[in-house]
């Protein structure tokens, strides 16, 4: 979004109340009701579902100026999604009738938000894509370019990737057993093309990563 569009948004939340939780702390419960809308101000949240085998499945991750949960804010629909704070995170909370009320007044920041989860729903539909096509080792690759071009951060050659993911994030993104996903990466570091620093994965080569993923586009991005 936007210099701008951003700027409005933090000055509108920070008038309201400041929340923390802890890494792995429960934000939101599926059919819990929400309690208004909430925009993050620091760190990361996961928006999952759980099967009824108790499977989770990681639909997407907010960042910082990101706000949820949006179904509830503009359709209504009742909340199934957990949210769940993947590292500490501080946000702000606010009714959804203020929240309305404000994007009325403000259309060109409604229009931002629009554009922005428009681009989001297309990232989401690629990764589908990866859960039905491909094998294992594409599929993890894949998504790995996706979270380097929405969370990385280019340090030389290297592309960091902010969040803290863990092998069994990894595994919940793309349905697949956490054993699974540590083989597959495993193979990636042993070719060099991922690392990690301090609990962070590293993209060592974007350009051969993109090579062993289902991605068909050589330098655009996944959204």
């Amino acid at each position: 979004m936007s210099i701008l569009a951003t700027q409005k948004l933090n000055n509108f939340f920070s008038k309201f109340k400041k929340y923390y939780y802890k890494k792995s702390e429960v934000i939101l419960r599926g059919g819990d009701a929400p309690q208004g809308v909430y925009f993050i101000s620091k760190g990361y949240v996961r928006d999952y579902s759980i099967s009824t085998k108790g499977e989770e499945l990681t639909l997407i991750v907010f960042k910082p100026e990101d706000f949820f949960p949006m179904s509830w804010v503009f359709n209504d629909k009742p909340n199934f999604h957990y949210f769940e704070a993947i590292v500490a995170v501080e946000l702000w909370r606010c009714s959804k009738e203020d929240f309305i009320t404000f994007l009325k007044a403000n259309p060109e920041v409604f229009l931002e938000l629009t554009s922005h989860i428009v681009l989001r729903l297309g990232g989401i539909m690629q990764r589908m894509e990866y859960l039905a096509f491909g094998n294992a080792h594409e599929k993890v690759a894949s998504l790995l370019l996706i979270l380097a071009e929405r969370f990385g951060k280019k340090e030389g050659r290297n592309v960091v990737i902010q969040v803290p993911f863990t092998h069994r994030d990894i595994a919940m993104f793309l349905g697949l057993a956490r054993e699974t996903a540590s083989i597959e990466l495993k193979k990636l570091e042993r070719k060099r093309l991922i690392a990690y620093h301090k609990k962070l994965l590293v993209v060592k080569n974007m350009g051969k990563l993109r090579a062993e993923s289902l991605s068909d586009d050589p330098n655009g991005t996944m959204g």
